[in-house]
């Protein structure tokens, strides 16, 4: 387009010009990174973007209102050199799970927190909670590795964290979304069903509960136990180590 490739994490600068109402006003000169490039039924090319800064960035790169804008292409100005090249490795952390089901909301809780911290760029962090749909349909949004924070029962003291790296052959044919739940093996199974490109890298960053509930309980519990919650603060050094170690070496399996 314009001798540019627009490519998802390319950095630019919107230069609005074909529009002139209040938001285009309010967004020129902001930078943005490109989430997609897409086709509308006239044939005319639209490159969706998400804005630098914006916290609720995520939601944007999921296609939600408010957080994605839409541009023609030249009305972007590609960042000259390195500022605006795409990032050599993109990551998605997703933390996975159910806030109302006690210790099953450790994902969503330590995603909350990772997203406060100034991360390495190409590295996005969403708290995707049950939406098994939405964080399939992500996954295959051009990333190269999924990071995966949930509640893993493995029979060690609560609180444990570990790295667990799923066998990809090994998954189900299909898979499901759950309404009340999130099981990240269909999620997996989903994403590879609707891509027609090999899955991503995928580790699990899995935190041992104390308190496990299998949904059909009379009650919800919010909250999590106090080893599990000691483990949320201890979860973002822990996944940040993780990622230096991915972005270091993304060949590396542990």
């Amino acid at each position: 387009m314009n001798g540019v490739s627009y490519v998802p994490g390319t950095r630019v600068r919107l230069r609005p010009s074909r529009r002139a109402d209040i938001m285009d006003l309010a967004l020129a000169g902001r930078i943005a990174e490109v989430a997609a490039v897409e086709e509308d039924f006239e044939g005319q090319v639209h490159v969706a973007v998400v804005l630098e800064g914006d916290p609720g960035r995520d939601l944007g790169s999921a296609s939600q209102i408010g957080h994605r804008f839409f541009f023609a292409p030249d009305e972007l100005e590609p960042l000259p050199g390195p500022d605006g090249d795409p990032p050599r490795h993109r990551v998605l952390v997703a933390g996975v799970g159910n806030i109302f089901m006690a210790d099953d909301g450790f994902g969503p809780e330590a995603a909350t927190a990772l997203a406060r911290r100034s991360l390495p760029d190409g590295v996005h962090v969403a708290d995707f909670g049950i939406r098994g749909m939405d964080l399939a349909y992500r996954m295959l949004d051009g990333y190269d590795t999924v990071v995966l924070l949930d509640a893993t029962p493995h029979g060690q003291p609560p609180g444990t964290l570990s790295v667990i790296e799923p066998d990809l052959a090994t998954l189900p044919a299909e898979g499901a979304p759950e309404a009340h739940a999130m099981d990240p093996v269909k999620v997996l199974a989903l994403a590879r069903h609707l891509g027609d490109a090999e899955l991503p890298r995928v580790l699990v960053v899995g935190c041992e509960p104390q308190v496990r509930m299998n949904g059909d309980e009379p009650d919800v519990v919010v909250g999590l136990s106090e080893p599990v919650r000691e483990a949320v603060a201890r979860a973002v050094p822990f996944v940040e180590s993780l990622l230096g170690e991915i972005l270091a070496d993304p060949a590396e399996r542990r």
